[in-house]
C-alpha cells in the first residue's frame, strides 16, 4: 500500500449467523461461538441421521466441488511422498518453492509481457482458506471495511473477532441482481470512508462475477482513491460467462494490477475449490511484499504455518498446464450440473434473482413454494425429513456483532443450492425435491 494506508493491515471477526435452536449452555468463561453455515447444517443433517458417504443422502449443502476424475482432467494425487526433511515445520509463510510456483503461475498465465512481476515475496502460504483471511484480518488497521450482503457466512464471525476496523454493511439488491458498479464503488470509498472492502469474487452465494473491463476498473478505482480490495477469488476458475474462445477462462484481479508492490490489491485463493482439492487445507495470500509480511507475522501467533509434506506436493499440481486442463474440466461437468439444476429447480417454481456467472451454487427464492416450504427454514426442515441437504439463506446476510438481531433477514425467502456433488446425486436430490413439492401441493 501507499503511503501511511500499508501499515493499516489489521482485519476482524464477529459472531456468524445461526439459527435459533443453536444455543447451548457454556461456563461463565467461554462465549458461545457459532457454527458458520455449512457447519450448522451439517451438525442439523447427522441429526437427521446423516453419515458421510450414504447414498440415500444428497448433499446439495456442501462447499465442495466432487473430488473424483472427470472428464479431461489430469490425473489426481492419490500419496503425498514425505522426506526426511518435512518431518520440521515449514516457513509460517510457507515454503519458498510453493512461493515461488505460485507467484509464477499468476505471471505466466495472466501477467506476461506487463513489467511489474509477482516474486515469492509477493506470496505468503496458510492452511487453508479460513486460515489465510484470518491471518489477513489480523493485519487489517483502523479502517472501515466495507463488505457486501449477501456473502460468505465465514465473514460474519471473520468480520467480529479483531477490533482494529470497522465492518461496514454495503446492501445488494435482488431486484438488480445484485450489481454494484464502479460509480458505486467510488461512492462508497469517497462517500463513506471505506478504506478496504472484502469481497468473494465470484460471489459465494450469489454467482454474481465482478470481471473483464469492469474489474479492471475497480482495481483502477482502488488504486487511485487508495483502497484496499480483498479479493476471495476461491472460485475463480468456476467461470459460466466467460468466452469459449478465452485461453484462460479465469476471473482474477491480478490482471490488472499495475505495480505488484503498490497497487492495494490483495488476492486469497487455494486448491479447495479451483483445483478440487478440499482436504489439502492448501492456501496462498498474493499482495504487496508489505502486506505479505504482515500477513506473515500474524500467522506466527495465529496458526504457526501449513502443512509442510502437502506444500511440496503441491508443486506438481500448480503448473499452468495441469491448471488449464483442470480449469476446462470443471467447465465442460459442472456446466451440465448447472443447466440441470436451474431447469428443474425452476420448473418447481423457485426463482433466480440472477444465473450464477461463476461459483457452483444457484441462489433461489422459494417464497412462490406451497406453504411449508415458502421459507429458507422451513424448506430446509422439509428437505432434511427427505434427506436432502440444502443451506438456509439467513446465513449469508453477513451481521458482525449481530446489530441486526431479532430482525428480520432480507434473505429468509432464499436458499443456495449446491451443484458441487456428483450429477448422479444431483438428480436425486432434484427428483426428491420435486416430489417433496408436489406432494405438499396436492
Amino acid at each position: 500500500m501507499r503511503g501511511e494506508r500499508s501499515t493499516c493491515f489489521r482485519l476482524e471477526s464477529a459472531p456468524v449467523s445461526t439459527h435459533p435452536t443453536d444455543v447451548e449452555a457454556h461456563p461463565s468463561a467461554f462465549r458461545p461461538v457459532p457454527r458458520t453455515g455449512v457447519i450448522y447444517v451439517m451438525t442439523e443433517a447427522q441429526r437427521y441421521g446423516y453419515r458421510p458417504g450414504d447414498p440415500q443422502w444428497c448433499n446439495l449443502g456442501q462447499g465442495a466441488p466432487e473430488t473424483g476424475p472427470l472428464p479431461g482432467s489430469p490425473p489426481r494425487r492419490a500419496d503425498v511422498h514425505i522426506d526426511t526433511t518435512d518431518q520440521e515445520y515449514a516457513p509460517v509463510a510457507g515454503l519458498w518453492e510453493l512461493r515461488e510456483t505460485v507467484a509464477g503461475l499468476y505471471n505466466q498465465l495472466f501477467r506476461k509481457g506487463l513489467p511489474s512481476q509477482y516474486s515469492a515475496e509477493n506470496v505468503s502460504i496458510a492452511g487453508g482458506g479460513r486460515a489465510a483471511l484470518t491471518r489477513l484480518a489480523a493485519a487489517l488497521g483502523p479502517v472501515h471495511l466495507g463488505h457486501f450482503l449477501p456473502d460468505y457466512t465465514a465473514y460474519e464471525e471473520l468480520l467480529g473477532l479483531f477490533r482494529a476496523f470497522l465492518p461496514t454493511p454495503i446492501p445488494l439488491e435482488h431486484d438488480r441482481g445484485y450489481a454494484f458498479s464502479v460509480d458505486d464503488l467510488r461512492r462508497e470509498i469517497a462517500g463513506r470512508g471505506i478504506g478496504a472492502l472484502l469481497l468473494s469474487n465470484p460471489c459465494n452465494p450469489t454467482g454474481k462475477v465482478v470481471g473483464g473491463e469492469e474489474l479492471r476498473a475497480w482495481v483502477d478505482t482502488a488504486r487511485k482513491l487508495d483502497c484496499a480490495l480483498l479479493l476471495d477469488e476461491f472460485y475463480s476458475h468456476y467461470i459460466w460467462s466467460a468466452p469459449p474462445s478465452d485461453r484462460v477462462p479465469i476471473v482474477t484481479a491480478a490482471r490488472y494490477v499495475e505495480d505488484v508492490d503498490q497497487d492495494p490489491v490483495v488476492i486469497v485463493d487455494g486448491l479447495t475449490k479451483n483445483w478440487r482439492y478440499p482436504g489439502w487445507r492448501l492456501s496462498w495470500t498474493l499482495g504487496p511484499k508489505s502486506v505479505i509480511e504482515a500477513v506473515a507475522s500474524a500467522g506466527s501467533f495465529l496458526d504457526g504455518g501449513g502443512c509442510r509434506p502437502l506444500q511440496r506436493a503441491a508443486l506438481d499440481v500448480l503448473t499452468p498446464e495441469v491448471t488449464l486442463q483442470e480449469t476446462d474440466a470443471i467447465r465442460q461437468a459442472f456446466s451440465r450440473k448447472r443447466r440441470l439444476m436451474l431447469d428443474r429447480l425452476r420448473w418447481l417454481g423457485v426463482r433466480f434473482d440472477r444465473e450464477p456467472d461463476g461459483t457452483f451454487y444457484c441462489w433461489g427464492n422459494v417464497s412462490a413454494l406451497p406453504a411449508g416450504l415458502d421459507d429458507c427454514w422451513s424448506f430446509f426442515r422439509a428437505a432434511l425429513e427427505r434427506k436432502v441437504i440444502t443451506v438456509p439463506g439467513e446465513f449469508f446476510d453477513v451481521d458482525p456483532g449481530k446489530f441486526r438481531h431479532g430482525r428480520t433477514s432480507r434473505f429468509r425467502s432464499h436458499v443456495r443450492f449446491s451443484f458441487g456433488p456428483s450429477e448422479d446425486s444431483i438428480a436425486l436430490a432434484l427428483d426428491t425435491i420435486e416430489k417433496m413439492v408436489t406432494d405438499l401441493r396436492k
